[in-house]
């Protein structure tokens, strides 16, 4: 929303009293007759000298009025601008939606401006002094035929029996017109989590965008989202098995531009700390080192484009890289490479609430160990059918490489050693909203890790409910 000011009109400024109908001090009096005239008493000059001093009052008077005219002019566009600005901030928040909306996601929304304009045109939504915050409680009853599941997510169910997902609360609020404040603690029964912390700039030229802070990057497609814009109960084990438990993230500087493309084009560069077993797992994880150069940061780049093929359908193409270092060495490096590519149809020339969605993302990682390089591929691939409004269905595939050296012999991996053959896993989930404020979920799997005698079958239960506004994700 545009900062409120008020703007006054420009007036020229109060015109100047005059005083025609009476006689200025000292001028000397025209003579009007040959003969003498008797001079006027002296209580007729003491009258006109008291009509001077009250028509110089008066006109005083007037000026005061026309500048106080003005003043409520300019008081009036003010009051204006605060009505317009109220208005702006009741229709952004109306659309506002919770769980991931039944109808889909919605198309990309670039928050960086055309480079041409003004400060206060940024943003994307009114201003206001009340931050939005929003509840979101996801929980699953878990059942595995195994005692060891191999769950790679921090929020996956992890054993039989009731799981606490997440409490997640999460706040934002545009700060000015040129810097936005988001952040997200995530609550569980073990303490609290920081999870995002962040700003965001609204008004930098040459179609730029930072943020700054502790966020998730964004290497592909799923790292940068938030368990409530999931299609299925468990993170992709790709996701936890290179980057950690909890997504690639770290504290550290993003910097994106949009390209002036025919189509959706953006350019994304990220500089990092590189530490955290969580977040950072194929870097420093858990080590310390300290940063004497640029080389001791992990760098995060990724493209991202968007091409609408018809009404009907459109795609989004990404291609991403991770590099930094690695806790085996001071010199030792690890090279993340992914792309992703995500395909959408819904008919929006026909009356209808359907959609079909297929999303797959394919990571190469190459690490330098001492006297070896391993290198392992994994990938997902996810296809969710939208039947209705409040119904859908969804299928995944996933496989996962062992660590293999340049000779194509699996490699000692220090950080998965049981991983010495190839893992598959299917799910098959259903989805049923409520309305758009919560959500349940159905999900069964099968995982066949190739070093395992016995597959694992899993079964989940889901339920999230979230209050306040939450606004839609991105497409």
């Amino acid at each position: 929303m545009a900062p409120l000011r008020a703007q006054p009109s420009d007036p020229a400024g109060p015109p100047a009293a005059t005083q025609d109908d009476a006689a200025a001090p000292g001028a000397k009096p025209a003579e009007v007759a040959t003969e003498p005239r008797a001079a006027p008493p002296e209580t007729e000059t003491a009258v006109t000298a008291d009509e001077v001093a009250a028509d110089e009052v008066a006109a005083d008077e007037v000026a005061a009025d026309e500048v106080a005219a003005d003043e409520v002019a300019a008081d009036e566009v003010a009051a204006d601008e605060v009505r317009a600005a109220l208005a702006a901030d009741a229709a952004a928040r109306a659309p506002a939606a919770g769980a991931v909306a039944p109808s889909g996601p919605v198309e990309p929304a670039r928050t960086t401006p055309p480079a041409d304009s003004p400060p206060a045109a940024l943003g994307g939504g009114a201003f206001s002094l009340n931050p939005d915050i929003t509840l979101i409680l996801d929980v699953a009853f878990a059942h595995f035929s195994e005692e060891e599941n191999l769950q790679t997510g921090g929020h996956d169910p992890t054993a039989t029996g009731f799981n606490l997902q997440q409490f997640e609360m999460s706040v934002g609020a545009a700060v000015d017109p040129y810097l936005r404040l988001d952040g997200s603690l995530v609550f569980s029964q073990f303490g609290v989590e920081l999870e995002e912390a962040y700003g965001t700039t609204l008004g930098l030229p040459a179609r730029l965008q930072a943020r700054f802070g502790q966020f998730l990057h964004r290497f592909g497609r799923i790292n940068a989202t938030h368990l409530h814009a999931w299609d299925f109960v468990d993170q992709p084990f790709a996701v936890g098995r290179i980057f950690g438990a909890e997504g690639g993230r770290g504290l550290g500087v993003e910097l994106s531009w949009l390209s002036p493309l025919p189509w959706y084009a953006e350019l994304v560069g990220t500089a990092l700390q590189a530490d955290g077993e969580g977040t950072a797992r194929s870097f420093y994880a858990d080590e310390t080192f300290e940063i004497d150069d640029p080389a001791d940061l992990l760098y995060v780049t990724a493209l991202e484009q968007f091409f609408p093929l018809s009404d009907d359908w459109s795609c989004s193409w990404g291609l991403s890289a991770a590099l930094g270092p690695n806790a085996t060495g001071r010199d030792n490096r690890t090279d993340v490479y992914g792309t992703d590519l995500y395909l959408k149809y819904r008919p929006i020339t026909r009356e209808s609430q359907q959609a079909i969605t297929w999303q797959t993302e394919v990571f190469y990682r190459r690490r330098q160990i001492p006297d070896q390089l391993l290198q392992d591929v994994s990938l997902y691939s996810q296809l969710v059918v939208q039947l209705t409004k409040r119904w859908a269905v969804a299928g995944r595939y996933e496989f996962g490489s062992p660590a293999v050296g340049l000779d194509g012999e699996v490699g000692l991996d220090a950080l998965d050693p049981e991983w010495v053959d190839e893992r598959q896993r299917v799910a098959l989930n259903a989805s049923f909203w409520p309305s758009e404020f919560s959500r349940f979920r159905l999900q069964g799997s099968y995982d066949a890790p190739g070093w395992l005698e016995r597959g694992i079958w899993a079964t989940f239960l889901t339920a999230e409910l979230v209050v306040g506004p939450h606004g839609a994700h991105t497409f």
